[in-house]
């Protein structure tokens, strides 16, 4: 099969397309042929070097997927082979076949086209577990969202506004009319504004940034505020004001999908199709993709996120024939 391997870690040359063998699956697993997978800046950070595989996961790049079932495992119950599905995986979605644990399976979202429903899996799954499973945002509370024309931010935007939410996101000037769009109240400039100078008593901080936002995003939350910690993009160590946490009664949370349990992932997916299909298929929440790349062209879609050149997803189409 066609895939995407790494010849080392570094820059985009080091994707490698590579004609390598099918994986085998396990009994609880479904081998998906795939249509489309798409890119997250955790892809880059393990073509880096920073970002390893859990143990047992496949080497290749990629965290989620569309496509159709070719094969289905013993064990696995309530799918079929030729069902048109999409999945988070814990690796392999850059390339035409893929295994995956049947749990982390989700049906393709009414009015969703197949290559276009591999933006959904991973933003989806992310929001829906860390701001409601976690954080539990409610209506009338105020949210910062940082990275507000993401894929993350423009699926977190959508929802929180859905929930009612008064929502604060950072995001570069230029991409302020999206996120507005897209439902958010305030845009904060983050090249040129200091958002805990602007974002104040908030509820629920979602935070891809990590050590270089902590103290501030502690700063603006309001009390038994929460953040929600899911990116590094501004460093890994920094140091807390312990004092702050208690006088706030602060809730820290970091997470992220992929070092979870297969089990664990399953009752995610499982309640992100429950609560979060219903709203794409009724028109409430819709994906947000940039552009679709073909995958031999993945080291541009790469450039792309790594310069921020993009808002909401970079699909990375495999098979379109498929759809």
């Amino acid at each position: 099969m066609r895939a995407i391997a790494l010849s080392g870690f570094g820059g985009v040359e080091c994707l490698t397309e590579k004609d390598l063998t099918i994986p085998s699956i396990a009994p609880y697993e479904v081998l998906v042929e795939v249509a489309a997978s798409a890119v997250n800046r955790a892809d880059l950070l393990q073509r880096q070097g920073l970002y390893p595989p859990p143990k047992g996961a496949s080497e290749i790049l990629g965290l989620e997927c569309s496509g159709r079932i070719a094969q289905v495992g013993s064990e696995v119950t309530g799918w079929k082979i030729n069902d048109l599905v999409c999945a988070v995986v814990t690796g392999g979605g850059y390339a035409e076949f893929v295994a995956v644990p049947a749990g982390q399976l989700m049906p393709i979202p009414e009015g969703i086209d197949l290559v276009a429903a591999a933006a959904l899996p991973e933003v989806t799954c992310t929001v829906w577990s860390n701001l409601y499973m976690l954080a539990g945002l409610r209506e009338g509370e105020k949210i910062l969202i940082h990275g507000g024309a993401s894929g993350i931010g423009t699926m977190a935007i959508q929802l929180a506004k859905w929930t009612g939410a008064e929502i604060f996101t950072t995001a570069s000037a230029s991409k302020h009319d999206v996120c507005r769009f897209l439902g958010a109240d305030h845009c904060i400039d983050y090249k040129s504004e200091d958002f805990s100078e602007i974002a104040k008593d908030i509820n629920v901080v979602l935070d891809v940034m990590g050590a270089s936002y902590l103290e501030k995003n502690m700063k603006v939350l309001a009390p038994n505020g929460r953040i929600v910690v899911i990116g590094l993009q501004g460093g890994r160590k920094t140091e807390i004001d312990l004092g702050v946490l208690l006088s706030k009664r602060i809730s820290l949370i970091a997470t992220t999908l992929r070092g979870r349990t297969d089990a664990e992932r399953a009752v995610i997916t499982a309640s992100t199709v429950a609560h979060v299909w219903p709203l794409i298929a009724d028109g409430t929440i819709k994906p947000v993709v940039d552009s679709y790349l073909p995958l031999a062209e993945v080291a541009a879609a790469h450039e792309k996120i790594g310069t921020n050149a993009h808002i909401g997803k970079v699909v990375l189409v495999v098979n379109a024939d498929l759809a």
